[in-house]
């Protein structure tokens, strides 16, 4: 069975009030499995837009990606970033499929 993940790109428009976003949002988050592979960082945007924060996050399944994002305690957690941040984040199942390393 695949993965899935969150993938988000984040504008925070007030740093301060964040913090309670992130210190909150890790509930859910352990409750459902999740793992950050992305959390900030620097980065290059090669083509496209961007946004100023990236953050991947891994699930055991879709299933639990889901869940997750449609939780009581991840909603409590979104309800402290809502209108301190601009975000797009979607939730997409990995790939478990041949690889180019595959030969």
């Amino acid at each position: 069975m695949a993965k899935a993940y969150w993938i988000g790109r984040v504008d925070v428009e007030d740093p301060e009030a964040y913090k309670a976003y992130v210190a909150a949002n890790g509930d859910a988050f352990r409750k459902y499995g999740a793992r950050f592979l992305v959390r900030g960082g620097a980065f290059e945007a090669v083509e496209g837009g961007a946004r100023q924060r990236n953050v991947v996050i891994e699930f055991p399944d879709r299933e639990a990606a889901v869940a997750c994002w449609h939780s009581p305690e991840y909603k409590a957690a979104k309800a402290k970033r809502d209108g301190h941040a601009i975000a797009d984040i979607i939730i997409i199942e990995g790939y478990d499929g041949p690889q180019p390393s595959d030969g």
